[in-house]
């Protein structure tokens, strides 16, 4: 064990995740409980099965503040991974149905609880497709800010793992408009992170909040250099 990860299990963090039977959720609960974290995961009573073992449930509805607030603890950090798998332009209403009201749901709790540190899942932006998908990712951030909360806001675009590799065909592309200072910037803010480096850069922020009342902005470059946190 590293004398980081030693420092860790002595002073473990408390956790709530909505989000957390998901894609990402699931990974990041196990890495935090294995870096000692308590962490406790917002479910449904159908998902409850899904969730990590060694991590604590609290039953409840994401996109329902009263049962979001139930759920958190003053000093909390809380992780919200709530939100549509596998989006596309075809789910818009799927947008405006689960991502911006879970969001929404999650900061009004977090303003009566008093947390320690919220983190958002955003999207990279600005970005030439997905417009209704970008619209309520940036809704949601818009919100933190007016709620003048504790906040790290990660803008992936696309994360590679299971079932989500087909973006890897488009590697020699990134390659050549990365080198090109006309398309360099947009290149490096839209590129792809994987799965790994994801969870890595959510664990870094767990560990690392940013000052009171600051709200800070990890981009794609930023996501592969989660140490930088």
């Amino acid at each position: 064990m590293t004398e980081a990860n030693q420092k860790i299990m002595a002073q473990p963090l408390d956790v709530l995740i909505t989000g957390g039977t998901g894609y990402v959720g699931q990974r990041l609960i196990a890495e935090l409980l294995a870096c000692g974290h308590r962490v406790r995961a917002l479910a449904r009573r159908s998902s409850t099965s899904r969730v990590p073992e060694g991590a604590s449930v609290a039953v409840g509805d994401a996109l329902d503040a009263e049962s979001v607030t139930a759920a958190m603890k003053p000093g909390n950090t809380i992780v919200h991974l709530v939100g549509t798998p596998h989006p596309s332009p075809a789910k818009a209403k799927e947008f405006q149905q689960v991502d911006l009201p879970s969001i929404r749901a999650t900061v009004a709790a977090a303003q009566r609880v008093r947390i320690h540190h919220l983190i958002y899942v955003s999207v990279a932006q600005p970005a030439p497709v997905m417009r209704a998908y970008l619209e309520v990712r940036a809704a949601g951030e818009a919100m933190i800010r007016e709620a003048q909360l504790t906040a790290t806001i990660l803008r992936p675009w696309y994360i590679l793992g299971p079932g989500h590799q087909w973006p890897l065909a488009l590697l020699p592309i990134y390659k050549i408009t990365e080198l090109l200072p006309s398309t360099r910037e947009s290149a490096r803010r839209l590129g792809l992170v994987t799965l790994k480096q994801m969870v890595q850069a959510l664990v870094a922020a767990v560990e690392n909040p940013p000052g009171a009342g600051v709200i800070r902005i990890v981009d794609v470059p930023g996501i592969r250099r989660a140490s930088d946190l």
